[in-house]
């Protein structure tokens, strides 16, 4: 994910794959830790792969005492991971799970990573923070038939039918806390994104999003 080194650079990142682009930011705010972290250590010591996982924890903790109020738990976080030598725009494109997939494929992408049903709702529950691009929940907002009539008109005053493919709405009501939201609202059909809804469809997944 990160920018290739000085000494490879025809690697082509994933940070360039297409659903990273205009999605995954604050690059550079990890570049400063572990520059800041290399100066204090005298070399480089921790991985970028680490400090990405801290850096993950920390922002939904210290949060709770600041002004945009995750009020997320702590988890310890192991450490120990090493920084890959090389990288992948092909591979990212093709096993990063798409927002158009429905509940065989997302459950079969899971699994080819040595992941459940379990883990593959747990992980869309990092979805109770941030933002999703018109373009990725269109179509469901105008042709699904799975979803709250009212939460669907809302959705379309921000993202028409052509254009504004760029629009932001928030993956839940409460986009700045990391909260139970995401789950209660794909039990009301207010899933923003289809491999949201998918969770909550009368499929296998369905009592591990409501319970």
């Amino acid at each position: 994910m990160k920018n290739p080194p000085k000494t490879r650079p025809t690697i082509d990142s994933e940070k360039n794959s297409r659903p990273n682009q205009n999605s995954a930011r604050g690059f550079e705010v990890i570049d400063e830790i572990k520059a800041e972290v290399d100066k204090i250590c005298g070399r480089p010591v921790v991985s970028c792969a680490d400090i990405v996982a801290v850096a993950a924890r920390d922002s939904v903790v210290a949060a709770r005492d600041s002004v945009v109020a995750l009020g997320g738990p702590s988890w310890k976080v192991l450490l120990g991971r090493r920084d890959s030598t090389t990288a992948s725009r092909t591979q990212a494109d093709t096993y990063l799970p798409a927002p158009f997939m429905d509940l065989p494929a997302l459950i079969n992408n899971f699994k080819n990573q040595g992941l459940n049903e379990r883990d593959l709702v747990a992980l869309s529950g990092g979805h109770t923070i941030g933002f999703a691009q018109c373009f990725t929940f269109r179509n469901r907002i105008y042709n699904a038939t799975n979803i709250d009539p009212v939460f669907a008109e809302n959705r379309r005053a921000t993202c028409p039918r052509t254009g504004g493919d760029t629009n932001l709405a928030p993956l839940d009501p409460t986009p700045a806390r990391f909260d139970n939201a995401y789950f209660n609202n794909l039990v009301k059909q207010r899933g923003l994104l289809i491999s949201d809804q998918a969770l909550f469809s009368g499929g296998s997944t369905d009592d591990l999003v409501s319970t």
